[in-house]
């Protein structure tokens, strides 16, 4: 009986430690454009939202023409009101597929990153 209830134990703590894991890393909620998008038109700004505040001094965006050259114009921040959200200024856009690259470090220093892309016509 002893057996069963330490082993419960260590199950319950275990779950507890992965689901606080799991949260304390920040992952996009909602990209614009969004990751396989095809657009008629160039946008301006690509924002992402994530499910975590970031820590604006580590955290980035960066976007990338075909040939690997930058379309930021100037550097991207997290936004001053939502620390939620991180946005992009882009310089005018050429058809052509665009790679977005992202680095969000969470305001407790987890840190996460990834890419998508997105095509102008």
């Amino acid at each position: 009986m002893k057996t069963s209830l330490s082993i419960r134990g260590v199950l319950a703590a275990s779950v507890l430690l992965i689901a606080q894991a799991a949260h304390a890393h920040a992952f996009p909620k909602v990209q614009q454009p969004a990751a396989g998008a095809t657009l008629a038109s160039a946008p301006h700004v690509v924002s992402i939202e994530f499910n975590d505040a970031l820590e604006p001094a580590f955290s980035s965006i960066t976007v990338t023409d075909g040939t690997g050259k930058s379309v930021v114009d100037g550097k991207s921040a997290v936004d001053d009101g939502n620390h939620k959200r991180m946005k992009a200024t882009l310089t005018d856009l050429a058809p052509g597929t665009y790679k977005v690259g992202w680095v969000a470090v969470a305001n407790d220093g987890h840190r996460t990153h990834g890419h998508y892309a997105f095509t102008v016509k």
